[in-house]
């Protein structure tokens, strides 16, 4: 299975999801790869940062051929993720190809729910291609106790082929805390609310796999 973390517009917390995503899934057992496709190098930026191995593998893979090359190292995991890039429609279009579901992080601002437009446009061509093709929007840095987040899901709700999903993901400290040491939430603070989020959202998009691994 392969899943694209993917949004046109830059700075919606993508990275975060990919890599917090991946290191659930490595906690139930599953062997995980995530794929840095972004220029930008933040998810490989990441595992530099570690001081010791992430409990999945990171290699990066910015180009447009990657959903030619993918599959090949595809075979060797369960799950892989990629982290995809903002602003660059070749590679935009290269990792949605690569994918069987996206996931598309939106913040929950007016800006980001037209910006929005751009991957649902991309996803629209590529299912042209692969017409099983998944995706849904996933609300991310929701500032808790406030009806913001729940404005941006209605207002997502006119792209009606791709839904919302119900696991949010708030506003929390310990998601930049935990990056700057390159740990995910759930090493950092297993117990936090936050690994109780990442849990939630990973039970939703793969909870056939995680009840099995469990």
């Amino acid at each position: 299975m392969i899943i694209g973390v993917l949004n046109q517009k830059g700075g919606v917390g993508k990275t975060t999801v990919a890599i917090n995503l991946a290191a659930s899934l490595a906690r139930s057992g599953e062997r995980v790869l995530l794929v840095d496709a972004d220029p930008q190098g933040s998810a490989m930026a990441w595992s530099s940062t570690r001081e010791s191995e992430p409990p999945f593998a990171v290699v990066g893979m910015a180009k447009p051929t990657l959903h030619r090359d993918l599959p090949r190292l595809a075979g060797n995991y369960d799950v892989v993720i990629v982290d995809g890039a903002p602003r660059v429609n070749e590679l935009g279009r290269s990792a949605i190809l690569a994918s069987d579901t996206v996931l598309i992080p939106v913040q929950p601002s007016p800006y980001d729910v037209w910006a929005a437009a751009d991957t649902v446009q991309l996803i629209r061509e590529a299912r042209q291609m692969k017409e099983n093709l998944k995706a849904a929007f996933v609300i991310n840095r929701r500032i808790a106790r406030t009806a913001i987040g729940r404005d941006a899901a209605a207002a997502l709700a006119q792209f009606d082929e791709i839904p919302v999903l119900a696991a949010v993901l708030n506003q929390r400290i310990v998601y930049a805390e935990s990056a700057a040491r390159g740990l995910s939430v759930i090493e950092a603070a297993p117990t936090s609310e936050a690994a109780r989020e990442i849990d939630a959202l990973a039970q939703e998009v793969f909870g056939s796999r995680k009840r099995k691994a469990a």
